[in-house]
């Protein structure tokens, strides 16, 4: 969430920014933040002033006491015992002015990059970036969700039966497909200094808060009532949160992780007649790429991890673009993101399959992610992170993008992990 010092400090460039974004009430939603922080203040001054009244009190009476004035003690002790319903009285008004603020923090959105150009929708991203050639495919090509029937690789009239709509069941050569899409990814990435862990898939309440995911997205995720856990939208949210209350070394930075899991994702009011197979799922796997950041090295950071991700899709033989996004497209809580599409040349569109983002102090103010620079100072982190990248449309494109009369090829980079070259 915001700092408030830096609502205070850059009042103007933060309703700019939320004005990027289109987002409703910014400078009323700012400035009710400075009224309560100012409140917040005041009511810590008048309690300080009042226990300091109290503890100067009680040195009184303790001397009335040695001079044997027991009359004029208990006189002072009256005095006493109001200030201590004062003070009570105070803390209470803090700790509902505190609530307040927070709560109002957490429904207020990042401030976009300076690059960030304002806009409401996908149609206002920018095209930054465009490699690779469409493939020209045979006179009887295929979308994906035919191409899986005829060679009986994945099942979705079986996921339905199992769990419902949006949960496929991979088999044979597609599932195959699954997993050396996975070896590849966290193979690469570890050759790129990223430590690989395996995180639980389920978090709790604070993890949720601690990245975003909450109270913004809570509609979209799976949630387990009874235990008052969520199933993981993303690795992001359980990767991030391991540094969750921690001072990390500045010597240590950046500290880069990688993290394969299944992600889930409610997608409420997001399907439509345009969505069709592997294109929007309720159950998918990624791999993802987190890093923690010094502020002064994230933005290059942040271009790393874009030439990283479009490196895998440039071993995969496939066609992208790199869009940087609007304010209004931009996520909750980034600061600047890109999105990387994948063009089908079956379905003769582009597919979203990864978003690098560098949210700033955004979740590190919320997780007390921290550091101490040179002078000592305590400091946020950055935080970024990057699918590298979630397979669905991976696999729709590279089944589109490679079929022939024969069969599909797969890409080269893929068959010492799949121990075939064709799917036919």
């Amino acid at each position: 969430m915001l700092q408030v010092n830096f609502i205070r400090d850059n009042f103007d460039q933060a309703v700019e920014g939320l004005q990027k974004r289109f987002f409703a009430g910014a400078k009323e939603k700012l400035q009710e933040v400075l009224d309560l922080d100012k409140k917040r203040k005041e009511t810590q001054l008048e309690r300080d002033q009042l226990q300091a009244e109290s503890n100067s009190i009680s040195k009184q009476i303790g001397l009335l006491m040695r001079e044997g004035k027991k009359e004029e003690a208990d006189q002072v002790k009256a005095r006493t015992a109001e200030i201590k319903g004062q003070i009570k009285s105070l803390e209470e008004q803090y700790s509902e002015v505190e609530e307040t603020l927070q709560q109002l923090l957490y429904t207020i959105p990042n401030i976009p990059h300076t690059s960030v150009k304002a806009g409401k929708s996908d149609q206002d991203n920018e095209v930054i970036l465009e490699d690779g050639e469409t493939p020209q495919l045979h006179k009887g090509k295929q979308a994906h969700w035919d191409l899986i029937k005829k060679y009986d690789i994945i099942d979705f009239e079986l996921g339905n039966k199992i769990a419902g709509a949006g949960f496929p069941v991979y088999k044979g050569k597609g599932a195959r497909l699954q997993r050396a899409l996975v070896n590849f990814f966290l193979d690469e990435a570890t050759k790129q200094g990223y430590n690989e862990v395996q995180p639980p898939i389920l978090i709790n309440e604070d993890s949720g808060y601690g990245t975003g995911q909450l109270p913004d997205k809570e509609g979209q995720m799976y949630h387990a009532v009874a235990d008052n856990l969520f199933l993981i939208p993303t690795a992001e949210v359980p990767v991030t949160n391991m540094y969750r209350d921690v001072m990390v070394k500045e010597d240590d930075l950046p500290i880069k992780n990688t993290a394969f899991t299944p992600c889930f994702r409610r997608e409420a009011g997001s399907w439509g007649a345009h969505v069709r197979g592997l294109n929007r799922l309720h159950q998918f796997d990624k791999v993802e790429i987190v890093q923690i950041s010094h502020p002064d090295q994230s933005y290059e950071a942040l271009e790393d991890m874009s030439k990283y991700v479009q490196g895998l899709l440039k071993k995969l033989g496939l066609q992208y673009r790199v869009l940087r996004l609007c304010g209004g497209d931009t996520g909750f809580t980034s600061a600047l993101t890109y999105d990387m599409e994948v063009f089908s040349a079956a379905q003769e569109m582009w597919l979203e399959v990864s978003s690098v983002s560098n949210f700033e102090t955004y979740q590190a103010n919320r997780l007390k992610l921290r550091f101490k620079d040179e002078n000592k100072k305590t400091v946020l982190a950055h935080t970024l992170n990057g699918s590298a990248l979630a397979l669905p449309r991976i696999v729709a494109a590279i089944l589109e993008n490679n079929q022939t009369e024969k069969g599909i090829k797969m890409p080269e980079v893929l068959v010492p992990y799949l121990g075939f070259e064709w799917i036919d």
